[in-house]
């Protein structure tokens, strides 16, 4: 992913895209920040605070630096994306923006005051994205003047090896928006798929269910967590089980979408176990806790 925006950014219809923002830099939004400036565009990434955004800006850096050690990137092409970026802790500064992306935690009130200040702040003609797991698009685009400008764009994890970015269609985005953040995602080196904002839209649907059912076997006593995973890793070939991808994620970001899921569609099938929400409440996390459906030391 080394071609510039101006190449792989505009097209005949919509708007142009070269400057982005990204809101929160978190685990997502660095990995946000990062392959956007590995695709040419000029990058300003905001967190709350100093300490965080330096925490944020030195997880670019590292990764950018394993991309070099990997050979996905050469040591020009790592020095060409960092010098896109810049780190801030002023919302203000995106103020000049084309498109913005919000990825802060799932906490749809928190969420609708950003997308209002961001109204506010940019320019008539940016887009608004969040990149939500599961919030309602249109309830966002609700706290804004620009309807029509406001969209989903949902990264998946980890953001610089996913080749699919889910782009979801608030009810009132208009058809420039969408035609424009499909050619941006493009750009990105990602494939693009149109969902409609009902739960979970089309992934975190499937892979809710998918994590919810193997869980309810753990918890069942059906099987072990070892041998759920094998099953899936191998008779379907994939190289990581439903609950190991649980705990890379984290089971509180996973029992947080299953629960906004649930009270979004009140489909019972979509409702949090009992045992995860056990393992949350005990601190059971996951990776970055060093337990959850397995043990993890430093080394693992």
């Amino acid at each position: 992913m080394t071609g510039s925006a101006t190449k792989h950014g505009r097209g005949d219809a919509g708007m142009r895209i070269e400057k982005v923002g990204v809101v929160g830099c978190g685990f997502m939004g660095a990995g946000i920040a990062q392959v956007c400036a590995r695709s040419g565009y000029d990058v300003v990434v905001v967190e709350d605070n100093e300490k965080m955004l330096g925490k944020g800006m030195a997880v670019i850096e590292y990764y950018l630096g394993r991309d070099v050690e990997k050979g996905r990137i050469s040591q020009q092409e790592r020095d060409l994306a960092w010098a896109r970026i810049r780190g801030s802790i002023l919302l203000e500064e995106l103020d000049d923006r084309d498109l913005v992306i919000e990825a802060i935690p799932e906490d749809l009130e928190l969420k609708k005051t950003v997308f209002s200040e961001l109204d506010q702040l940019c320019s008539d003609r940016t887009i608004l994205c969040s990149n939500t797991s599961c919030l309602s698009v249109t309830e966002l685009a609700g706290a804004t003047g620009r309807p029509g400008k406001v969209i989903g764009t949902h990264f998946l994890s980890p953001v610089p090896r996913s080749k699919l970015l889910e782009i979801v269609r608030a009810d009132t985005t208009d058809d420039d928006t969408l035609e424009t953040v499909q050619r941006f995602g493009r750009s990105l080196g990602m494939e693009t798929l149109v969902a409609s904002d009902t739960p979970g839209f089309v992934f975190n649907y499937l892979l809710c269910a998918l994590i919810g059912a193997a869980v309810r076997l753990v918890e069942s006593g059906v099987a072990s967590a070892e041998d759920v995973d094998r099953s899936w890793t191998l008779g379907m070939g994939h190289h990581i089980g439903p609950l190991a991808l649980a705990d890379f994620n984290g089971l509180d970001v996973g029992y947080m979408v299953a629960r906004a899921m649930h009270e979004r569609s009140g489909d019972p099938c979509l409702a949090p176990s009992a045992l995860l929400k056990e393992m949350v409440e005990s601190g059971r996390l996951g990776r970055k806790t060093g337990e959850g459906f397995y043990k993890y030391n430093a080394e693992r």
